[in-house]
């Protein structure tokens, strides 16, 4: 009787056993949660997240596939150029580059891509079509990257840094640009002189000088600009706008250039240095004025008689010979004079002694003071 009791417990255990191997198989254990859980709103236990940009994945493979991004390494890398990258699908997408087969075109603007998802996202820049919009302000965008870039301008988030300087950026896009500042890399060449630059957009405005082109027009004057940085600093002529103060005088200018070469009375510094006679000045341009004592150069010519000069002021100057107008008076006996330096040579030797008995005077009576 004891005996058939045990074979059945132990049977009844070896059931028990299998039922529970056949359920662990149909649900088996998994760090993150199901589909349904995810999409039916069902509780997460635990989400890991990444430890530069803090986003969240539910399974730990989905993160150190995403950390490669961070380290721009990847298993798959290109036959071409070596470049890896951290999915078999990137890979692909940036292969088309090498292979320069422009399979889609837009039969609005005849603009070429090398991958669908390019040419579909560009086909919305036509139709206006913005799916996505921000929770904080309610903007709209075309695309998810653009949101998210645009989001982290509100976080001020910049997960993206420099392994050379330490630089935070907020777009991939824009740390990969800023690192051509350390390799010197110049991939955008000029098709009229060779020029190569960093960006297609610097590229762009450099070849405004070859054609000409000035699209930014100022509505007060009508002056037109080949570029829109160049036309702000323009309007602040009739705004009167300057945003740039010294912090050592308080002194304001309208652009970050010339607060610069203005701290120079203040620190002292000469950084530009002539290679004829090393004399050294504050600025590029009164180097640049000086060159031309070496070179004798006088680019600067009068319209009246064809005399050339170094400085426009000095142009200025001469210019009053033909007027007939004369700028400069002196103070001791009201002769004019046309020219300032004509004016300083007439009071040297006209009114030295009144000059010299007036300064002798003053220094008594700085003396009696004392």
């Amino acid at each position: 009787m004891n005996v058939n009791e045990d074979k059945s417990k132990t049977t009844s255990e070896q059931q028990d056993l299998s039922t529970r191997g056949k359920t662990e198989k149909q649900n088996p254990k998994h760090v993150g949660p199901t589909d349904q859980q995810i999409h039916m709103g069902g509780e997460v236990s635990r989400l890991d997240h990444c430890q530069q940009c803090n986003q969240a994945f539910t399974r730990p493979s989905q993160l150190k596939l995403h950390q490669k991004v961070h380290s721009r390494e990847g298993p798959y890398s290109c036959d071409q150029c070596s470049k890896a990258f951290p999915t078999r699908g990137n890979l692909k997408t940036h292969q088309e580059i090498h292979t320069r087969a422009q399979l889609y075109t837009c039969n609005k603007c005849q603009a070429t891509f090398h991958s669908s998802q390019a040419f579909k996202l560009h086909q919305r820049a036509h139709s206006g079509e913005k799916h996505h919009s921000c929770d904080k302000c309610g903007k709209m965008f075309s695309t998810s990257s653009v949101l998210k870039n645009h989001q982290r301008i509100q976080t001020k988030e910049k997960p993206y840094s420099c392994e050379s300087c330490g630089k935070t950026f907020s777009r991939s896009s824009t740390l990969e640009i800023h690192q051509r500042i350390h390799t010197g890399e110049k991939p955008y060449s000029c098709e009229s002189c060779g020029k190569a630059f960093s960006t297609s957009s610097i590229l762009k405005i450099h070849q405004h000088i070859h054609t000409g082109e000035k699209p930014y027009s100022c509505e007060s004057c009508g002056k037109t600009f080949s570029t829109s940085s160049i036309l702000k600093i323009h309007q602040r002529i009739h705004t009167g706008e300057k945003p740039y103060s010294c912090e050592s005088c308080g002194k304001t200018f309208s652009t970050s250039s010339k607060l610069k070469e203005h701290q120079r009375i203040h620190t002292g510094e000469k950084p530009y240095i002539c290679d004829q006679c090393g004399s050294c000045f504050a600025t590029s341009s009164s180097l640049k004025q000086h060159l031309r004592i070496h070179t004798g150069e006088k680019p600067y010519k009068c319209d009246q008689c064809g005399k050339g000069f170094s400085h426009s002021s000095n142009l200025n100057a001469h210019r009053n010979i033909h007027t007939r107008e004369r700028l400069y008076f002196c103070e001791l006996c009201g002769k004019t004079f046309f020219t300032s330096s004509t004016l300083q040579n007439h009071q040297r030797i006209t009114h030295w002694r009144k000059t010299f008995f007036c300064l002798l005077s003053l220094k008594r009576h700085e003396h009696v003071q004392i």
